[in-house]
């Protein structure tokens, strides 16, 4: 498979620094129009936010279709080309709008629609498009399948039925949190997820709400993936373009945890769930069909790398499909056979790339090498070996003052991908370790589900390990490690400094849980449900385990110069916990440095963003890249893209 590299440039620098360059960009592969496959729409960078973008293959030629102050995250595309697009507020609340592909006014996707947080849209082969929206308090939650992620809280949700431009004709409501998964080709069923591990796993609905089936989660975890497309609605292989073809009965196709791995799955209401025991991984994966074809792309990670392959179900075959070494952050089959999907590594940012050579729109023009090495170090433990990729600056001599960049989640992974904290971090002479921690996601289910010291403790017991590896083998300075991590990984930083503060020399958490207890109390319904599972009860069925493995309890033992950024409207991470971390540092007579954004947890402008990485880069340059063997100039700071 080859890259195909057209002279488009959808990124434009902004400057907080006079010396130096800073992009924003989100990597993001384009969708394709089903009837009009050269017609793509996809999210880039403009002047530093998220924005919309149409991409034309045939003239290699992108367009901008939205510019709002905060950016904009969600879109889609129609059959046609027609451009879906999100427009929500501040609290992540909006409609979706429609715009031609060539442009013009943007006008409702449906008429009656009411604004709510977005829970999945999905538009029929017949053109009904239907449109999920959470009915209640809540934040949307993306992601894919297997990857630890559940779907978003509240208190229901509605899926608004009707033709696009038109009016709603139908709402179904669930009367459970729950996310639209995907509508039949014919229109004649829904599908819905309330979470993989949930009572309502899968379920099948009419447009009238009458469930026609369901599948639990409780004995086997299942992620529901979408259905399959009829034959002859798309240009497929070997049939004219618009052949009609059978309409075969909704075919949907899921991910299923069953024991030690992962299996392919298929369901329809007559012949329930067929687990495909040829289609099994001992690690995460996810899969999305052919257009049109009773095939399956799929992409399964492990190791922090990402492998694809094309699964024949009616022949039941599995047949790998080249990529390099690397992971593949998101991957869609095509119409014509075509496969486009996003590849990285440690050190290249991402490409898009086709394997039929379709000229697809790059994420960077000309992007930058991470001045670096990128290196694997594996430690040794009580549940398995765990798998830190280190990259150290090059012409630097080891030892290296070096910063742990925490993942989040708990159910995610760090990968052998690019990072732009990593490339600022590398290029300012610091080393970075990315450590995949026990409940890392991408090595299997046991190491995802080994916790034996408990919430936090566990995963700050394996950074510990690493560092102490890293030392021992003459990578990392003792004297010169630091940590960061935003999220789960910001909570991690504050348990880390306050449990083990004789290994650590400076500390960043953006957005952290510090107060465990009472993040509990303030946050959202789905965080508090995965929490009560982690944690066996909640913080007054469970006190002593919460103020365990809750940063507030050891505050008093930091030592590490700290900086604590949080933001104001933040429901994940809520700012009233924060402030109580922060009260109890200055209570014990901690010094610390704190920085608040008036944003949420995720962010559409990425002068947010640069902010934050700005401080977080001069504050640890400060703190661990003074004078000293194998330091360097804590001056040099790097281009960096987020």
């Amino acid at each position: 498979m080859t890259a195909a590299r057209p002279a488009v440039r959808t990124t434009e620098a902004t400057r907080p620094a006079p010396a130096r360059d800073f992009q924003v960009f989100r990597p993001a592969l384009p969708q394709a129009a089903r009837r009009a496959p050269h017609r793509m729409v996809f999210t880039g960078d403009a002047d530093g936010r998220c924005e919309v973008f149409t991409w034309d293959s045939r003239a290699a030629a992108a367009r901008q279709v939205t510019s709002r102050p905060h950016g904009t995250l969600r879109c889609a595309v129609g059959a046609d080309g027609t451009v879906w697009w999100f427009d929500e507020d501040s609290d992540g609340r909006g409609r979706w709008m429609l715009q031609d592909f060539g442009g013009g006014p943007d006008t409702p996707a449906l008429a009656g629609l009411p604004a709510g947080h977005p829970r999945g849209l999905a538009i029929s082969d017949s053109g009904t498009a239907a449109i999920g929206l959470a009915e209640g308090p809540g934040l949307a939650e993306e992601g894919g399948p297997a990857e630890g992620r559940a779907p978003a809280e509240g208190p229901g949700l509605a899926v608004h039925l009707g033709p696009p431009g038109g009016r709603v004709e139908h709402v179904v409501r669930t009367g459970y949190p729950a996310t639209l998964v995907d509508i039949a080709p014919n229109g004649a069923l829904l599908a819905v997820t309330g979470g993989s591990g949930s009572a309502h796993a899968a379920v099948l609905l009419r447009p009238d709400g009458h469930v026609v089936a369901a599948l639990p989660g409780c004995d086997e975890a299942l992620w529901p993936l979408g259905f399959r497309t009829a034959p002859g609605t798309t240009s497929g292989a070997g049939a004219p373009p618009g052949t009609p073809g059978p309409a075969p009965a909704p075919e949907l196709l899921l991910v299923v945890r069953s024991g030690d791995g992962y299996r392919l799955a298929t369901w329809t209401p007559e012949r329930g769930l067929r687990r495909h025991a040829w289609c099994a991984f001992d690690t995460e994966m996810t899969a999305r069909w052919y257009p049109g074809r009773r095939q399956a792309l799929v992409r399964r990670n492990r190791g922090g790398r990402s492998e694809l392959y094309r699964a024949d179900l009616d022949r039941a075959v599995l047949e790998p499909l080249r990529v390099p070494p690397g992971a593949v952050l998101d991957a869609v089959p095509r119409e014509d056979g075509d496969v486009h999907y996003l590849w990285t590594d440690a050190l290249t940012p991402p490409v898009a790339v086709s394997s039929r050579g379709t000229p697809l729109p790059q994420p960077m023009a000309d992007p930058p090498r991470v001045p670096g090495r990128a290196l694997e170090v594996w430690t040794p433990g009580p549940d398995g070996d765990a798998h830190t990729l280190l990259t150290v600056p090059e012409g630097a001599r080891a030892p290296y003052p070096t910063v742990f960049l925490v993942h989040g989640g708990p159910g995610e992974h760090d990968r052998d991908a690019y990072d732009p904290a990593v490339h600022s971090l590398v290029a300012s002479g610091l080393a970075v370790a990315r450590v995949n921690y026990r409940g890392s996601t991408g090595y299997g289910p046991r190491w995802r589900d080994a916790w034996r010291e408990g919430v936090g403790l566990t995963q700050v017991a394996d950074l510990a390990a690493a560092r102490d590896h890293l030392v021992r083998d003459g990578l990392a300075d003792p004297g010169a490690t630091g940590l960061w991590g935003t999220s789960w990984g910001g909570y991690l930083v504050l348990l880390a400094l306050g449990t083990r503060p004789e290994l650590w020399q400076a500390g960043v958490a953006v957005k952290p849980v510090a107060d465990y207890p009472m993040a509990h109390r303030d946050g959202t319904p789905r965080l508090r449900a995965l929490d009560e599972r982690l944690f066996g009860g909640t913080p007054l069925q469970a006190p002593e385990r919460w103020a365990r493995s809750s940063p507030v309890t050891y505050a008093a033992r930091v030592r590490a110069p700290l900086l604590v950024v949080a933001a104001r409207r933040d429901a994940k991470c809520p700012p009233a916990q924060v402030e109580s971390y922060l009260a109890a540092l200055r209570g014990h007579g901690v010094p610390y440095e704190s920085m608040w954004l008036g944003t949420g947890h995720d962010g559409l402008d990425g002068r947010d963003h640069l902010k934050v990485l700005r401080h977080s880069l001069v504050f640890l340059s400060r703190h661990l890249n003074g004078p000293g063997p194998g330091r360097n100039d804590p001056n040099r700071t790097a281009t960096t893209r987020s």
